[in-house]
């Protein structure tokens, strides 16, 4: 079976590897150490955008305002000092180029995802609040999942302050946006559900779950990485079986520096092509 071949292959990886694979409001099909915690990189975004258009809803944010671009935060640490993001760890110069001038919240929120602007991400962090990204995980049932600073906060990370996912919550939340698009949900309105799942598939950055699908097929994702981690969460919508969630998280060896990360894409690509060979067995809905 191709699930206790994966099984075999991520309990030979060092570290941890968890995944998750579902059909949408349908139990998992096969899951891995699914609810291990993991540094959440990137992937802690998607919630700062759902909590972005869940302000809209309520008419507290208008993602066509514009607000300023600057380069200082306040800690999430009580007693830390305000931060600035690195720019030399950031991948999108579109949002640098706008320093000290202003930019529509909705424009940041799109660079957040399809580039994943830290900078950007620290700005809508500002406008939307820790408390309201905390509600969106809640909303979903994460069991583990939280944002509890922005992106470089040292002093806040040395403190424990951290940010954190598991290849359920992942795959909660991005099955709630998938969801909410199609039906009224509690997540945010149908509109705002379809505006993020355009913006999700709408991601440039495509060097592992992406990168094991064929040519063409539609996915709404997001990815994340730094020094040990590689983690992707995408809902994948083909033309010939119903849409399905596939979470995968690694902290592990295979992505210490440029060569072994390219071998965690691989891992994440081999994955994404294993469950999209067995499309049409995913357990169905009830």
């Amino acid at each position: 079976m191709i699930w206790d071949d994966l099984d075999a292959r991520l309990a030979g990886v060092p570290g941890t590897v968890s995944a998750y694979v579902g059909r949408l409001d349908a139990a998992p099909t096969w899951t891995h150490a699914e609810h291990a915690p993991h540094y959440a990189a990137s992937t802690m975004k998607v919630a700062v955008l759902a909590a972005l258009y869940r302000a809209a809803d309520a008419g507290t944010l208008d993602p066509d305002t514009p607000v300023p671009v600057h380069n200082d935060f306040p800690s999430a640490h009580p007693d830390g000092p305000r931060f600035s993001v690195n720019p030399g760890d950031d991948n999108d110069d579109a949002v640098w180029q706008r320093l000290d001038r202003t930019a529509p919240l909705g424009w940041l929120a799109e660079r957040m995802i399809v580039r994943s602007s830290n900078l950007a991400t620290n700005i809508l962090l500002g406008h939307v609040g820790l408390p309201a990204v905390a509600e969106v995980w809640a909303l979903v049932g994460a069991r583990h999942s939280v944002t509890g600073r922005g992106i470089d906060d040292a002093v806040a990370r040395e403190a424990g302050i951290t940010n954190l996912v598991t290849a359920a919550d992942l795959a909660a939340l991005l099955g709630a946006l998938a969801l909410g698009a199609t039906r009224p949900g509690s997540l945010a309105t149908p509109t705002s559900c379809a505006t993020m799942l355009d913006v999700l598939c709408a991601q440039q950055i495509r060097d592992d779950l992406p990168a094991g699908l064929p040519t063409g097929v539609r996915i709404a994702h997001k990815n994340g990485w730094v020094t040990g981690v590689r983690h992707g969460v995408g809902v994948v919508l083909p033309d010939d079986a119903p849409p399905y969630v596939l979470a995968v998280c690694t902290t592990t060896d295979l992505a210490r520096g440029q060569d072994s990360d390219d071998d965690a894409c691989r891992l994440l690509a081999d994955i994404s092509a294993q469950v999209w060979a067995a499309r049409h067995d995913l357990r169905p809905a009830p």
